[in-house]
């Protein structure tokens, strides 16, 4: 296991880092960007969340299509489109504009992390999915540890051949997934059968591994697709998941704006910008493999959501650089260290003929809530004039999300207790 961790991890990682990338530094090229096209911030926040919207759309036929056609090929595709679209982020000149792109954006990424997180469940018995699915999301709050000093300092390259920063800074981080597409070919295997990397014993041994896991029974068993789509549990996935993704990319997108409010310059706003996620980033990790050593996944998953929602509600109350930078520390931290383990649940109650469309439809509904989070953050803003205000749909979600894992996760006792309190008394009607 140490072998296939370290041969299709890593590369993952570097994958999802450079996605995330292309897909956050919106955010900082809002900097100048939002003055130089005159946008409000009610235009920023909706070209920011209609990525979410193609994205949605295109989720769950990705994956479907990943599942045909091999992983490797799929993935190499998802990344060389969006490498293209990325770069091509600096050719906006309106909102009109700025809205095309983010949809095409969104359509070409999609399938790229329900795919891997399919691809992960190939090679990784469930025993250690919580802390493989955490390690390879931490590449999302690396992503703005390292992205955010390196998109600042981007932006700072003004003039270069008559373009803006912001425009060097969509080119130059769009590269790299271009070149990872077509590295991805050579990198990954589809299955562990087709691993010559393994010798013959090992192959064996971890196929026998998957095989048996895929005979237990699963609460999402053997359904239809539109089954699968509507079914409970993965409805009820989507909501949690929807608490860590969709505050995460309201988050991504207004925190830049939120911190450089202060009077800071770009490359300080950067460098602040990145101490949430350089915490988060060890966090996450330590946590995910605290859940697979305790055999918990529950608690894990909703204790964090509700320290997300408890520290931005906490920004009602506080409003120094110092009490703002602690707050989206914690909610920070409590965004990314549930991932692991309610990933980890997604994975362990979907079915090998389910998990496909259930972990798009998981995906797709939770990014979803990324538009919604981004447009109202930015409605709010310009109505109430202040951040505080606008961090309110983000505790709502978290707050919920905690609800709901913990709700679905209740054990059989406590769901008996529940109905024998609400059955009629004996000799009552």
């Amino acid at each position: 296991m140490r072998q296939v961790a370290l041969r299709i991890l890593p590369f993952l990682m570097v994958c999802y880092f450079i996605s995330f990338v292309d897909r956050v530094n919106l955010g900082f090229a809002a900097l100048q960007m939002v003055g130089d096209l005159r946008l409000s911030a009610t235009v920023f926040g909706l070209g920011g969340g209609l990525f979410f919207v193609s994205y949605f759309l295109c989720e769950v036929p990705s994956n479907l299509l990943l599942e045909k056609v091999g992983a490797r090929r799929w993935i190499a595709r998802i990344m060389i489109t969006w490498g293209f679209l990325a770069g091509g982020m600096a050719l906006v000149k309106g909102p009109h504009s700025f809205y095309a792109m983010r949809l095409l954006l969104g359509a070409a990424e999609a399938g790229f992390f329900p795919g891997v997180i399919l691809y992960l469940s190939y090679w990784f018995p469930a025993r250690y999915r919580a802390r493989i699915v955490g390690m390879f999301m931490v590449a999302i709050p690396v992503s703005s540890f390292l992205g955010s000093p390196i998109s600042a300092a981007l932006l700072e390259i003004d003039g270069w051949f008559g373009l803006r920063g912001w425009q060097w800074m969509f080119i130059l981080e769009a590269a790299p997934a271009i070149v990872l597409g077509l590295v991805c070919l050579v990198v990954l295997s589809d299955r562990p059968t087709d691993a010559k990397w393994l010798d013959t014993n090992q192959r064996s041994w971890l196929v026998s591994q998957l095989d048996a896991e895929r005979q237990r029974e699963r609460p999402v068993g053997r359904l239809s697709l539109w089954q699968v789509l509507w079914n409970k549990h993965v409805l009820a996935l989507s909501v949690v998941l929807a608490g860590s993704t969709g505050v995460s990319s309201g988050l991504q997108l207004w925190q830049p704006q939120i911190i450089k409010s202060y009077g800071l310059t770009n490359v300080q706003t950067g460098l602040l910008n990145s101490i949430p996620f350089g915490l988060a980033s060890v966090i996450m990790v330590w946590w995910g493999k605290r859940s697979d050593q305790r055999g918990e996944r529950i608690w894990h998953a909703g204790l964090p959501l509700m320290l997300t929602a408890f520290s931005l509600a906490a920004a009602l109350l506080f409003g120094s650089l110092f009490a703002i930078l602690v707050i989206l520390c914690l909610a920070v931290i409590g965004i990314y260290a549930g991932k692991g383990p309610a990933w980890a649940v997604s994975t362990e109650w979907l079915s090998a003929s389910t998990a496909a469309a259930g972990l798009a439809q998981i995906n797709a509904l939770s990014n979803l809530a990324g538009f919604g989070t981004i447009y109202l953050m930015g409605f709010i803003k310009d109505v109430t004039g202040r951040f505080s205000l606008a961090l309110l749909p983000l505790v709502v979600l978290a707050a919920a999300a905690a609800l709901v894992m913990l709700l679905i996760g209740a054990p059989p006792a406590w769901r008996a207790a529940g109905a024998q309190m609400q059955a009629p008394l004996p000799g009552r009607r």
